[in-house]
Formats: C-alpha cells, structure tokens, sequence
C-alpha cells in the first residue's frame, strides 16, 4: 500500500512516529510532500521501504537510516544520512555541510555539489557527489569510499585513516597526510561499480585515488606538528 504525508497538514514529528512503527504492516512505498525545509525529516529508519520526499528537507534529513531507500527531489541542509548504517539516500539536488557525516554503511548520492565537510569521519559508506565538495572533505575519515565527479575544495582528506577518495576534477589542497596515489585495475573496477549506482556517464579512467599516507597513525614528538 502506498501513502503520502502532507507535511503542510501533518507534523514531521507524526510522520516519524508512523515510519517507525507502523511501516511493517501498512506500507511498502511513502510519499512526503510539501517539505518546505522542515528538519529531521524520515530519520531513524529502521525498514526496508521506499520513501520519496518532494521538496527541500532541512537538518538531517534520513539520518541514521538503516535499510531505507530515501529519494529526496530538493536540496538538504546539514547532515543529510548522517550516522547511516545501511541503506541508500539519494539527494537530487545539492547538500549543505557534513553530508554523510560517520555514515558506517549504505550509499549516499548526491547528484549535484555538498558543501564543507562532506564526508567527515566516514566509517564505512560509501558517498558518490556529481558536482563539487567543499573545504575538509572526509576529514578524519575511517573507511569507505568517497567520489567526487566535480572539484574538491581546501584540505581534502585531512587526517584520513582508510578510507579512500576518487575525485575526477581539480583538487584545490590535500589536507595532512593525504596523498595522490596510482589507480590500480580494482580502484577502476570500484569507481564503475559506484558510477554505476549513480547512474553518471563518467569513466573510471577520469578519476585519481586520495588515500592516507600514514604518517599520522603514530605520534612523532620530533615532528613539532609539520607534517
């Protein structure tokens, strides 16, 4: 059964207690319109249904998702899928800071730029951006996989430990212990494989790999913080 939420007559707060406890036996496909910006919109999922959400969301919208597949037709504000553990998010259009911020799992798409942060302290999703990312990008990023179609801002991958970024475009500065590294046969088997999921036109052979060059994995008092 399909249902739509007019968030124009209905109170996210309503909406949020039906997704979290009715969705088992009453539906498999929601609709959520007239967002107008309202925060926390569709978080905490915890059910394999597919929500769309016609119109901008504000703060953290889908966050802590898990198993949900979350289509949102706008524009996100900070932390779209923050903390999502499973799952896959889609935002069609562009994303404020701290998209995918400690995301574990899943997969975010965000088909046009993410602001400052994108992607901080990711532990294991994966995050595919069509246009630009801001300044700080996958600072402090534990795991998973980040692409960037687009430009990347100031400091990308500042203190990233394993997780792994593909940008296609230019990188204004790489942040401490970031470094350039050689695409191998399974980076570009990876890069098609999330271009794929994307649905993006690009070839894996367009794109360079950002990783750690782990030399902040252990304290070095000689160093006097230049690294």
């Amino acid at each position: 059964m399909d249902i739509t939420f007019d968030l124009a007559q209905t109170s996210v707060r309503e909406v949020n207690q039906y997704l979290h406890h009715n969705l088992v036996d009453n539906a498999s496909q929601v609709t959520i319109i007239n967002s107008d910006g309202a925060h926390n919109i569709a978080i905490g999922l915890n059910t394999p249904v597919d929500i769309e959400i016609i119109g901008h969301t504000g703060y953290y919208a889908a966050s802590m998702n898990k198993l949900a597949n979350v289509t949102i037709t706008g524009n996100v504000g900070t932390g779209v899928a923050e903390n999502m553990m499973s799952g896959r998010v889609h935002v069609k259009g562009f994303a404020s800071v701290s998209a995918g911020a400690s995301a574990h799992g899943g997969l975010l798409i965000i088909d046009g730029n993410a602001g400052l942060r994108c992607g901080i302290s990711l532990k294991g999703g994966d995050i595919i951006v069509g246009g630009n990312v801001g300044s700080f990008s996958a600072f402090m990023a534990q795991a998973g996989r980040i692409v960037v179609c687009g430009d990347a801002g100031e400091a990308l991958g500042d203190s990233l430990y394993e997780a792994i970024i593909y940008v296609r475009g230019n990188i204004k500065s790489l942040g401490a212990d970031a470094q350039i590294e050689p695409m191998s046969e399974t980076d570009y088997q990876a890069v098609g494989e999330l271009l794929d999921k994307a649905d993006l036109p690009y070839h894996p052979k367009e794109f360079k790999r950002v990783a750690s060059a782990k030399q902040l994995y252990h304290w070095n008092a000689d160093a006097k913080q230049e690294y």
